[in-house]
C-alpha cells in the first residue's frame, strides 16, 4: 500500500489534473500554483501564462479591485461569505466567449500554529448552457403568468424587455409592434434613449419592408439598426440583435430588438435570447389582437364601423360626467322610406346604401363628434360644446349631405332623412333621456313632412302627462283586471333544473297600448297605487301556483318584488300568511323580493316586517344587489335567503374582468352567508359558462327564456325547459360550424320588445 506521499504524487495530482471541471489552487500570496487542463479550456488561457500570477487574472474585471482584500480578510479572521459554498459566476473567456460557471471554493490548511499554511482550491463547472436555459424558462413562466392575468400588451412587453435587460448586462431591449399603415409602436423600458424611440415611432414600415421581413429575418437589422446606426452609436449603443415576430398564420406582427452598449463579449447568448423571446412576443401580440377584435365587435357596428348603441351610451355618459359646463347636441337621423329601399334593392344593396350613408356622415364630422349607428337605418351624431345657431347649421348640413342623389348598383336614389335633436342639459341628465327625447323629436319630424329636423319640445312635461293620463288609466285597469303577470324561469346553474320563476307585471291598455314599467310603475308610486299592485301580484302568483300544480307543472317557488312602501305596513306578514293558507300553499313556494332601498331602511317597522315574513317560512331575496348603496353590515343582519346580482354586471361579463371579479366576490359572500345567489341578465353561453365556473347557484335571462305568459311557461316546461333550450342552441351551433355563441359580436338584445314588462315594483323590467 503506497504511503501518503506516494498517494499525493502518484494519484491525487494526476486526478486533479485530469478532472473534467476546471480546478485552480492558490498559495500564500494569492498566486496560482495549480491550474489543470480543464481550467485552460474554460478560461482559454495557457497554463504557462497564469502559474505564479495573482489569481485575480481569472476574476471578472469588475471584481478584481476587491478580490485580494476578500481573501486576506478570510486568512486573517476566518470570516467568509463564499468559502464552502457554491455560486454562479459570469465572465468572458480570453477569446471573448461568454461563460457562466458554478464556483465551489474550498479552504485547505496544512501545519499547526505559526507554521500553518492556508491554500484555497476553486472548482469551476461550466454551466453556461444550463444557466441560459433556466433564464429562458424563468422568462417563459413570467410571461405566461402575465398573459393568464390578462395584463395589457404594454405591460407584458415591458416585462419581457426588463427581464432580457437583466439577463444581458448593459443592454436595451425593445418590442416594435406592427399596426397596418401606422408607425412602429415601441414598447420598451426607460433604458432606450428617447431620441431612438421617437425615431422608430415616426417610421412607417412600407408593405415592401413587411414582405422582406417575412422572406428574410436578417432584414430586421436594416430596419432597426442600419437606418439609425449613427444615432445609436452617438448615444452609446454599439450593436443590435433583432428578429421578426411572426403570427401563427405567417404574418409579421412586430420585431424584437436587443441593443448592446458594449462590444459583444457574450457570444451567441444575445441572439439566442432574442430567438427565445419571439414565441412569447408572438403569443402576447396574438392575445392583444384577439382582445382588440373582441372590443371592436363589442363596441362597433360590424357593417359601418360606427359605435353601436351600447357603446354610444357609455361614451355619452363619460362626456356628461366630465367636469365643467359641458353642453351636448344629439342628432338622431332616420332614413325616410328605408323599408322601400330595402325591399326594392335587397339586403346586399341595402347594406351598401347604409355604408354610404355612414361615409357621408363621417365626411362632415369633426374630430370630436361621436358617431353611431344605433340600429337599422338610424344614426346618431353627438356634438360636444354645441349650442345656439350652430345646432341648426349642423342639422342643415346633415340634411344636405345625406340628401344628395346616391348611386347604388344600377339605381340612382333620391333620399332624405328626418332628424330629431335634443340637448344636454336642457333635455335630460343622462344618455337614456337624451336619446329618448331625440327619438321623439325625430318621429315628430317624420310626421311633419320628412326631410326636416325638429327639436325636442322643451315645454312638454312628459312626467306631468304620465301622472294625469296614466294614473287614471292604471286605476281603471287594476280594477278591471287588465294587468297580467308573466314569469321568467330561474334555473340551477349546474343541473339546469327549474329553481323557480320571477313574476313580472304586464300592462296593455286598449287605447294607450303597451305601457312600459319606466312609466307606469313611477306613476303608481306617485299616485299611491303601488301597494295595490303589490297585493294583486301576491294574490295572482298564489293562484297561478295552484293552477300549475293542478295541471302537473311543478314550479318550486315564485318570486314577487314588492316596493319599500309594503314593508312599512305591519299587516303585510299577516296578509301573506292568509294568502298561503287560503291557497293551501307551503310558505317556501313564495319568495318576496326587496330592493336596496328597503335594505337601507333602518326603521324598526321594516325590520320587524322582514323578520316576520321570514318566520312564516317564505324566502327573502335582495333584488338588483350592487346597483345602489348596499351595506354589507346590513346584509348580515337581514334574514335574507337569496341575493340577486343585477344584470348591469353581466352586460359585458365575457370581456370585463372587473365585472367577473365583482361577481365572484358577491357569489363568495352569498355562499359564506348561506344564501342562494341568482344572476340576472344571462344572455350568452359564454356568460353561462363563466357563471358555472364561478359556482353561481341560479341563473336567469334570455338565454333560457324571456318572461312568459303562464300558458307559455307551461309549454316551456313540457318541452324540456332549460336543458332543451341549451340542446337546441348546441345543435344550431353545430349546424353552423361549431362557432360558440358570444365568441364574435356581442349578442344583441331580443328583437321583440316585451309587452309592458315589469315586476310588481318600480325598478324591474
Amino acid at each position: 500500500m503506497p504511503d501518503i506521499t506516494a498517494l499525493t504524487t502518484e494519484i491525487l495530482l494526476p486526478a486533479l489534473e485530469q478532472a473534467i471541471d476546471a480546478t485552480v489552487i492558490i498559495g500564500q500570496e494569492n498566486e496560482i500554483i495549480f491550474y489543470n487542463q480543464a481550467a485552460e479550456a474554460l478560461w482559454g488561457i495557457p497554463r504557462a501564462s497564469v502559474i505564479g500570477r495573482n489569481v485575480d487574472c481569472l476574476v471578472p474585471t469588475r471584481l478584481r479591485h476587491e478580490h485580494d482584500r476578500y481573501i486576506d480578510r478570510n486568512r486573517e479572521t476566518g470570516h467568509n461569505r463564499i468559502v464552502g459554498t457554491s455560486r454562479e459566476v459570469e465572465f468572458t473567456r480570453a477569446d471573448g466567449e461568454y461563460i457562466c460557471g458554478e464556483l465551489s471554493l474550498s479552504k485547505v490548511q496544512i501545519g499547526q500554529g505559526d507554521k500553518r499554511l492556508t491554500y484555497y482550491m476553486g472548482v469551476m463547472k461550466n454551466v453556461t448552457e444550463e444557466s441560459q436555459r433556466r433564464k429562458i424558462l424563468i422568462l417563459q413562466n413570467d410571461v405566461l403568468q402575465a398573459l393568464a392575468s390578462d395584463m395589457l400588451i404594454q405591460d407584458i412587453g415591458e416585462l419581457i424587455c426588463r427581464k432580457v435587460e437583466a439577463f444581458v448586462p448593459n443592454s436595451v431591449a425593445a418590442l416594435l409592434v406592427l399596426d397596418d399603415a401606422q408607425p412602429w409602436r415601441v414598447i420598451c423600458t426607460s433604458a432606450l434613449p428617447p431620441r431612438i424611440r421617437n425615431a422608430l415611432e415616426t417610421t412607417v414600415p412600407s408593405p415592401s419592408d413587411v414582405e422582406k421581413l417575412k422572406a428574410n429575418a436578417s432584414y430586421t437589422g436594416r430596419l432597426v439598426w442600419d437606418n439609425y446606426q449613427s444615432m445609436c452609436r452617438s448615444l452609446g449603443l454599439q450593436s443590435c440583435y433583432a428578429a421578426p415576430v411572426m403570427a401563427g398564420d405567417g404574418r409579421v406582427t412586430g420585431i424584437f430588438a436587443l441593443y448592446l452598449r458594449e462590444p459583444n463579449q457574450l457570444g451567441a447568448w444575445p441572439q439566442r435570447l432574442v430567438g427565445a423571446c419571439l414565441p412569447f412576443c408572438a403569443l402576447a401580440l396574438e392575445q392583444h389582437a384577439t382582445k382588440t377584435h373582441l372590443t371592436q365587435l363589442a363596441r362597433y357596428d360590424s357593417l359601418t364601423g360606427l359605435l353601436n348603441r351600447g357603446a354610444l351610451h357609455r361614451v355619452m355618459e363619460d362626456i356628461i360626467a366630465q367636469p365643467g359646463n359641458r353642453t351636448l347636441a344629439i342628432f338622431m337621423l332616420d332614413i325616410d322610406r328605408f323599408r322601400d329601399i330595402n325591399d326594392a334593392l335587397g339586403h346586399v344593396y341595402a347594406d351598401q346604401f347604409l355604408v354610404e350613408i355612414a361615409g357621408r356622415i363621417r365626411s362632415i364630422a369633426k374630430e370630436d363628434y361621436v358617431l353611431s349607428r344605433s340600429g337599422g337605418d338610424e344614426f346618431v351624431v353627438v356634438v360636444p360644446d354645441c349650442e345656439g345657431r350652430q345646432i341648426e347649421e349642423i342639422a342643415h348640413k346633415l340634411l344636405e349631405t345625406i340628401g344628395r342623389p346616391l348611386q347604388i348598383g344600377q339605381n340612382t336614389l333620391s333620399i332624405s332623412c328626418s332628424i330629431g335633436i335634443s340637448t344636454f342639459p336642457a333635455n335630460g341628465p343622462d344618455s337614456e333621456s337624451l336619446l329618448s327625447h331625440a327619438d321623439t323629436a325625430m318621429r315628430q319630424a317624420k310626421e311633419d313632412g320628412r326631410g326636416i329636423f325638429r327639436f325636442a319640445n322643451l315645454e312638454k312635461n312628459q312626467v306631468a302627462q304620465d301622472r294625469l293620463v296614466l294614473g287614471s288609466a292604471l286605476r281603471d285597469s287594476l280594477a278591471q283586471g287588465m294587468l297580467q303577470l308573466h314569469y321568467q324561469p330561474q334555473v340551477r346553474t349546474h343541473t339546469l333544473e327549474l329553481s323557480g320563476v320571477e313574476a313580472l307585471s304586464r300592462w296593455h291598455h286598449p287605447h294607450l297600448g303597451n305601457i312600459f314599467p319606466s312609466r307606469f310603475i313611477a306613476v303608481a308610486e306617485e299616485t299611491g297605487q303601488i301597494e295595490a299592485i303589490g297585493r294583486w301580484s301576491l294574490l295572482e302568483a298564489c293562484r297561478q301556483i295552484v293552477k300549475w300544480d293542478r295541471d302537473g307543472i311543478h314550479v318550486p317557488t315564485v318570486a314577487v318584488n314588492l316596493s319599500a312602501v309594503h314593508f312599512r305596513n305591519r299587516a303585510l306578514p299577516e296578509h301573506i300568511a292568509a294568502l298561503l293558507k287560503d291557497h293551501n300553499l307551503k310558505p317556501a313556494r313564495l319568495t318576496v323580493e326587496i330592493t336596496e332601498s328597503v335594505m337601507m331602511d333602518n326603521s324598526r317597522d321594516t325590520e320587524e316586517v322582514l323578520q316576520s315574513i321570514r318566520n312564516i317560512g317564505c324566502g327573502l331575496s335582495m333584488d338588483d344587489f350592487g346597483t345602489g348603496y348596499s351595506s354589507l353590515s346590513r346584509l348580515t343582519r337581514l334574514p335574507l335567503t337569496e341575493i340577486k346580482i343585477d344584470r348591469s354586471f353581466i352586460n359585458d361579463f365575457e370581456y370585463d374582468t372587473n365585472a367577473q371579479a365583482v361577481t365572484m366576490a358577491v357569489i363568495g359572500i352569498g355562499s359564506r352567508l348561506g344564501m342562494t345567489v341568482v344572476t340576472e341578465g344571462v344572455e350568452t353561453e359564454q356568460q353561462r359558462d363563466l357563471l358555472e365556473k364561478l359556482n353561481c347557484d341560479v341563473m336567469q335571462g334570455y338565454l333560457f327564456a324571456k318572461p312568459l305568459a303562464p300558458q307559455d311557461l307551461e309549454s316551456w316546461v313540457r318541452r324540456g325547459g332549460a336543458p332543451a333550450v341549451i340542446r337546441e342552441i348546441e345543435a344550431a351551433r353545430a349546424k353552423k360550424g361549431g362557432k360558440p355563441e358570444g365568441s364574435g359580436k356581442k349578442e344583441a338584445a331580443p328583437a321583440a320588445k316585451p309587452v309592458a314588462a315589469s315586476p310588481a315594483t318600480p325598478a324591474k323590467s
